[in-house]
């Protein structure tokens, strides 16, 4: 059963006018796109520079180019609790993905101001740039920009003559002053996002309270077989690269399972699969597989990746194949939710009378960056289907409404208890 939404302490109509907002600015063939580096971009980031303002708050661009409203807390240099998540899509993306976040991350303030309650800590509502993979091929550039971790190169990554430098200075950033700008005021951070999966839907829970976000590892193998005629040669003496590599992907599916088992998420992908000559009447000489293992706890995945070395070993000597040894392309390590934002989010869980349930993020999200320099932690609220990335993805209007009620009775608990423990 739901919770109720009488005497919530946030205003529905005014989240859902902030989304429906920024839904019409959309590319008019591919809703709801409005990726960043792009024009349409600009001016889903106007939209809610207004909406920022009316609500009081002081609004800036940050050096690596996030849009930021502030609303001054009483005590002058105690930190800043941060709400927020970002703006942009994926193409042909949803309404709701992270620009549920910005909506709800706004209606807080706005709701406090209505109760007349001025936080001690400084309050900033912020819109990231780029969470989702941009054109530059690269994601969370507004979040690794605030938190110092732009890695070396990446301002020089160019999508035909535009390079992300100057991107970051067309969104208004300043790119020469981000390595010198990273944030260390930051007391708390705190996202909501809609889930992106199916559980709190199916298991009729209101808010999923984040204990981690799995740490992403992507592996490439390939397979050497060898070319032959596909009408001469018997099946039983082929050197058959992409039946190895569907038994490979078989056996990857089958660790997967296992180490999914418990309580802790784990999901393993061949998101990549690609064969050479690809004719129809060639035996496949090559395959390459790219792996997408997911991991909660860092020692499932290194379980994940001694099996596939393993597994890679066997396939060579059971299939005649020559495969080579597994390559990680990129590693990153789980991040778990800080202890202290996640109780403050359960207790004003509790006092919504919200049903939740404590979950782990298969997906990457600003809030795993912002956690290397300030306690972080999140909330999901329910999604249709758990379908997102898609024009269809939906969630509704009263689950927003009621995570947004979450997230300003934990910023009032956190006003508070943050201080106590300094």
């Amino acid at each position: 059963m739901k919770a109720s939404q009488t005497n919530l302490p946030v205003d529905a109509t005014r989240i859902a006018d902030v989304i429906k907002g920024l839904a019409r600015i959309t590319e008019p063939d591919r809703p709801y796109t409005r990726r960043a580096f792009t024009p349409m971009f600009l001016e889903g980031r106007a939209f809610l520079d207004r909406q920022f303002k009316a609500a009081g708050l002081e609004t800036r661009i940050d050096a690596s180019g996030n849009l930021i409203g502030k609303r001054k807390g009483r005590k002058s240099g105690l930190g800043t609790i941060m709400l927020g998540s970002h703006s942009d899509t994926v193409p042909e993306g949803g309404r709701f993905d992270g620009i549920a976040g910005v909506a709800a991350a706004l209606e807080v303030a706005r709701a406090l101001d209505d109760a007349g309650i001025r936080l001690d800590h400084d309050l900033e509502i912020v819109d990231f740039l780029a969470e989702e993979v941009s054109i530059f091929g690269v994601s969370c550039i507004g979040s690794r920009g605030m938190a110092g971790l732009i890695p070396d190169g990446w301002l020089s990554r160019s999508e035909g003559d535009l390079t992300l430098r100057q991107g970051i200075v067309d969104a208004g950033g300043d790119p020469s002053r981000i390595a010198q700008l990273k944030r260390t005021d930051i007391s708390a951070f705190l996202e909501l996002h809609i889930e992106q999966g199916p559980v709190l839907e199916n298991e009729r829970r209101d808010i999923g309270i984040v204990t981690a976000i799995a740490g992403i590892t992507r592996i490439e193998i390939f397979i050497e077989g060898q070319a032959d005629h596909a009408g001469t040669t018997p099946v039983g003496a082929r050197r058959d690269a992409l039946v190895a590599g569907a038994a490979l992907v078989a056996d990857v599916e089958r660790v997967a399972l296992r180490l999914s088992e418990g309580e802790w998420h784990f999901t393993a992908t061949v998101g990549e699969f690609e064969i050479e000559p690809n004719a129809a009447n060639v035996v496949p000489s090559r395959a390459r597989l790219l792996i997408d293992a997911r991991a909660e706890r860092r020692e499932d995945m290194e379980r994940f990746i001694t099996e596939v070395d393993r597994m890679a070993v066997e396939l060579q000597r059971d299939r005649g194949v020559t495969v080579s040894s597994p390559k990680i392309v990129s590693d990153n390590m789980p991040t778990p939710a800080d202890i202290t934002v996640m109780a403050a989010l359960e207790a004003a869980a509790e006092n919504a009378g919200a049903l939740f349930r404590r979950m782990a993020s298969g997906a990457g999200h600003d809030a795993a960056w912002m956690a290397r320099i300030s306690r972080s932690a999140m909330i999901f609220v329910p999604c249709r289907e758990g379908r997102s990335h898609t024009p269809d993805e939906w969630a509704e209007n009263d689950d927003i409404t009621l995570g947004a009620a979450v997230l300003v009775g934990a910023v009032r608990r956190l006003d508070t208890e943050l201080q106590e423990q300094t």
